[in-house]
């Protein structure tokens, strides 16, 4: 299938109004679009189902209905998509692949899997591609507001972490925090807020620039490893509050620590369950029995993204409502 088809087919099936989440697109296997309402199936005459509703016997046959066949994909659609996406010059793109994904006008990732190209114990890039996923971007402006009164003294903000599963809403979240933190509200100013973008999430940059309102006190950098770019925003900028996405390595962890110890806050996120699985991390226990981070905000991903668990105090103790 080429992509003009495709796209044709994704229009019709997905009209406007509706909130498309990710597209699954496998080689063989049937395009899958997770919507705001749930999973689908995208079918040959331009509309989508739930995949539930066919059960697993026809889910396999993909016989699921005489008038209609499933759209799968094949190895042209994926080439094709990612030629779009990397406008046509997929060796400008190297970088980006060799760390499994590509990030495109408007923030949206597309995050590849295929065989992987290894030199001196490093991937050079990936070929042969099988998978794609296509993960919409999506700025919910405000989801923050009713957070962060919990993460300030003041108008000082306290040094936070995010603990959330994938998917569940986390940089959203963050991102929203930074626009906050950034414009300042009735709590006080604006601050100047530092974020290392490594994987071109939260600012979501294209061309240099940020496709995300992050607010006008923001600086970012982008495509940086977290634990250089940590530093050299400490040394360049002068943040007041310094954010960083799925921190957890050794060096970022060092480098959050030589932050705090310079007078400069972090808001930081890392995947996990709860705060009682990041407490199985060495690391992440340590930090947490020295009271390094003053609150916690766990998210869930049930019923809904964003969805909040608790926001906890340096005791775990909670401070929103519930028990």
């Amino acid at each position: 299938m080429n992509t003009e088809t495709f796209e044709r087919l994704l229009k019709q099936a997905v009209p406007d109004g509706k909130t498309i989440r990710e597209i699954r697109i496998r080689t063989e296997k049937p395009v899958m679009i997770l919507l705001e309402s749930g999973e689908n199936l995208l079918f040959s005459d331009g509309t989508c189902g739930k995949t539930e509703s066919y059960g697993k016997k026809k889910m396999r046959s993909l016989e699921i209905r005489e008038d209609r066949s499933v759209v799968l994909a094949d190895k042209e659609l994926i080439r094709g998509i990612l030629e779009t996406c990397s406008r046509h010059s997929l060796y400008a793109y190297e970088r980006e692949i060799s760390q499994g994904f590509l990030t495109i006008r408007g923030g949206h990732r597309v995050g590849i899997a295929g065989k992987a190209v290894v030199e001196d114990g490093h991937v050079r890039t990936v070929r042969d591609l099988s998978s794609l996923n296509i993960r919409v971007a999506h700025e919910v402006k405000g989801c923050a507001k009713n957070v962060l009164p919990y993460l300030m003294d003041g108008e000082t903000f306290l040094d936070t972490l995010l603990i959330s599963p994938p998917g569940a809403g986390k940089t959203t979240l963050l991102r929203d925090l930074i626009r906050e933190l950034s414009c300042g509200g009735t709590w006080g100013a604006g601050k100047n807020v530092s974020v290392v973008d490594e994987r071109s999430e939260i600012a979501a940059c294209f061309g240099g620039v940020a496709q995300c309102d992050l607010g006008p006190r923001t600086d970012v950098m982008d495509g940086c490893p977290k634990s250089e770019g940590m530093l050299m925003m400490l040394r360049s900028m002068a943040p007041q509050v310094l954010a960083v996405d799925e921190a957890g390595g050794e060096g970022e962890i060092l480098a959050m620590k030589y932050g705090m110890n310079c007078g400069c806050r972090i808001l930081a996120t890392v995947h996990g369950a709860d705060v009682g699985d990041i407490m199985k991390r060495p690391a992440w226990r340590e930090l947490a029995e020295a009271k390094v981070f003053s609150r916690y905000v766990v998210l869930s991903g049930v019923p809904g993204p964003g969805t909040i668990v608790g926001i906890y105090d340096v005791n775990f103790q909670r401070m929103d409502k519930g028990s």
